[in-house]
């Protein structure tokens, strides 16, 4: 392509819509691309993350974008810009996006009048978005004369978005509770010590999945016992730029001097115990997806209400034979009625493993939509610092 003097407008290059047998195969490569685009967005945070691939007619790719978070330009509008600014007319022009183009006014414009303003001739998507806020995109699509194509690497696009997609779904926010416990099931000796053990390779591990939350619960028992600070911290102990919002649940209040009170996110007391009202509560806080690190007492309540969806378990080979476990009584009387989860994946770490596992089966019983999509919580908390 030839550069455009300095001081002139590019060459607008216009596509004219064709269509070859090789394009299919160019939108599902391209499809991989936008969700390894949309994987470098943030993953905390209100929105979704978004990537945007567009293809000339000839199924090459031409420009592309993702979604940098909150406030900044979506997918769609990012990759129109990028290619406008390389000369390329997006007119003709197949976009392939992660997640439908949204149809509501927020911080920024609809994406699917901006496809339609610029052009172009098809859409794939590989999810449909569930925000009855946002959806509508793909209808407002086919009403313009384009060609709108759903599914496309679906289940690709579904494992990147599962948080968000389960948050605006159901409702409330994606659990994962964290273990980290002995070969037989510790959380400390017999005397209460508990540092260290799991080794430093898994501590590290686990600070790295605090800065892709957007917050972390312990129960007040544990914060006074432990005084954790909750923050997410790098190797060399500095602080990640992300931290999440601390959270304690419980009526014990917070003293004053705790760790929990100094340097990271933002601290929220909830002296509540009802969890279908601590999970409404951090839905109108937008949060997509909560960490739970302890203690005993709050795993316990949380896997009896069934509403742990990801559990981490950290186990190093250590013996203990007595001392607090990671979960009490769960009320199980028999094999049968036991709390079942779905092996996603074992990593060794140091002399540790971390065993990922998922909720057998999906939420059935979606709790109402407490959460304003956008906004502030439109009612207050019990405390906030």
């Amino acid at each position: 392509m030839t550069k455009a003097p300095q001081g002139s407008a590019a060459p607008q290059q216009t596509a004219q819509r064709t269509v070859r047998p090789a394009v299919s195969t160019a939108v599902e490569s391209a499809m991989r691309r936008a969700l390894a685009l949309a994987a470098q967005g943030p993953p905390h945070g209100p929105n979704p993350r978004v990537g945007c691939v567009l293809l000339d007619p000839d199924g090459r790719p031409v420009a592309e974008g993702f979604h940098r978070g909150a406030g900044t330009p979506h997918a769609e509008a990012a990759a129109l810009a990028a290619a406008r600014s390389r000369g390329v007319d997006p007119r003709g022009t197949t976009a392939v996006v992660t997640l439908e183009p949204c149809a509501h006014h927020g911080r920024t414009g609809p994406c699917a009048d901006a496809l339609v303003d610029a052009g172009v001739a098809a859409v794939h998507l590989a999810v449909s978005d569930p925000n009855p806020v946002a959806a509508g995109g793909a209808a407002t699509l086919r009403a313009a004369g384009i060609e709108v194509t759903t599914g496309t690497l679906a289940d690709e696009g579904e494992e990147l978005l599962r948080h968000w997609l389960h948050a605006v779904r159901t409702g409330r926010p994606y659990v994962t509770l964290k273990l980290a416990t002995s070969l037989d099931g510790r959380v400390a000796a017999a005397d209460g010590t508990s540092r260290w053990i799991t080794g430093p390779q898994a501590r590290a591990h686990a600070h790295t999945v605090r800065a892709q939350v957007d917050a972390i619960a312990v129960g007040s028992g544990t914060a006074l016992t432990d005084d954790p600070s909750l923050t997410a911290r790098t190797i060399d102990g500095g602080l990640f730029e992300h931290q999440p919002l601390r959270v304690v649940l419980g009526r014990s209040a917070v003293p004053g001097d705790a760790r929990l009170r100094g340097p990271g996110g933002p601290l929220l007391h909830l002296p509540e115990h009802d969890l279908a009202v601590v999970l409404g509560l951090l839905a109108e806080r937008e949060v997509r997806h909560l960490l739970v690190e302890g203690g005993p007492t709050l795993a316990t309540a949380l896997l009896a209400a069934d509403v742990v969806d990801e559990l981490h378990a950290y186990v190093a080979p250590v013996l203990l034979g007595a001392g607090p476990t990671g979960v009490g009584d769960l009320g199980v009387t028999t094999i049968g009625a036991a709390a079942r989860f779905t092996t996603h994946d074992v990593t060794r770490l140091g002399d540790d493993v971390l065993m990922v596992a998922r909720r057998t089966q999906p939420v059935t019983n979606p709790q109402p939509a407490h959460a304003r999509q956008n906004g502030r919580p439109s009612r207050p908390t019990k405390e906030e610092i």
